[in-house]
């Protein structure tokens, strides 16, 4: 409690800051595509809530939100250096969504292990600017004030966020559709089925392995249908025997956690359209698995 205090005006600060604690963590998450980082910012935003004059918010939700948002561009920005030195492929840190669907969002954009990947290509003001008008429907003079542009400008960054993802993704299909991809691409990855590989694989299809530098990952992306129905088939004598394989959620689609030993060694997910998997994304860094992991019991 802040020196001074009253009690009462702390309880209130705190019911405040635990009401607009989930959408704090989903604006941050969807900026970072860390969950580790995302709950740091909360909890700068937390130590920024409690040492702050409150007789002078008037909007507790805004001032919380505007702070995360803010504190979380600065470590984007800090990030997008420190991932130029990643060892192999960086993939997003995966959340199970099976509790919060929309992760404290009004709607789910932007949750989705390929929207966030793609999101690292955009600077963090267009990548917030997306998140706080895609995902969480704030007005545009809000994102504006937020971001401390102009409500044209703001327009902009959301437009031009729009346009790239729009170039880089096809449209998805239905949670259904991509159950059943993923289960054909399990089915045929683990018997190295050349044949079923290449039927579910879009000319273009991208496999990225996030190992942070661990053994057994590929250090960069594998390329096109053949490339990387040929590399499958010949990981799998070495990756598949003895692997447990379950199906979960992560980041509001399904997705395939290996595990041997009872200890999680990957995260399959993948990316689908009409015209087959677009991307394959392989989480085995233990940094980002294992928090994964253990959210599910496993």
């Amino acid at each position: 409690m802040r020196a001074g205090a009253h009690p009462d005006t702390f309880d209130r600060g705190l019911d405040d800051f635990l009401s607009a604690r989930p959408r704090l963590f989903g604006i941050a998450y969807r900026i970072l595509g860390s969950a580790a980082e995302a709950e740091d910012i909360v909890q700068d935003a937390w130590l920024r809530w409690q040492n702050s004059d409150r007789a002078q918010i008037h909007e507790p939700a805004a001032f919380l939100t505007t702070v995360t948002t803010r504190l979380a561009i600065n470590l984007a920005q800090s990030a997008r250096v420190r991932r130029e030195s990643y060892v192999g492929p960086w993939l997003p840190e995966p959340v199970d969504t099976t509790q919060d669907p929309h992760l404290g969002a009004e709607h789910a954009e932007a949750v989705e292990m390929a929207v966030l990947l793609l999101m690292e290509k955009l600077n963090p003001i267009e990548r917030a600017a997306y998140v706080l008008r895609e995902a969480f429907d704030y007005p545009y003079q809000r994102v504006a004030d937020i971001l401390e542009t102009s409500d044209a400008n703001a327009r902009q960054l959301v437009s031009r966020a729009r346009k790239h993802l729009g170039a880089e993704r096809k449209e998805r299909v239905s949670p259904a559709a991509h159950r059943r991809l993923l289960e054909g691409f399990l089915s045929a990855a683990r018997t190295g089925d050349l044949a079923t590989l290449e039927d579910l694989l879009t000319s273009d299809v991208v496999s990225y392995s996030d190992g942070g530098g661990i053994r057994g990952a590929s250090r960069i992306p594998v390329i096109g249908r053949d490339h990387v129905s040929r590399y499958l088939a010949a990981f799998a004598p070495r990756f598949w025997p003895n692997a447990e394989t379950r199906f979960v959620e992560a980041n509001g689609r399904p997705a395939v956690l290996v595990a041997r030993d009872n200890a999680p060694v990957a995260l399959l997910c993948v990316d689908a359209s009409d015209a087959g998997i677009e991307r394959i994304m392989w989480v085995m860094n233990p940094v980002k698995l294992n928090p994964y992991a253990l959210s599910l019991g496993a």
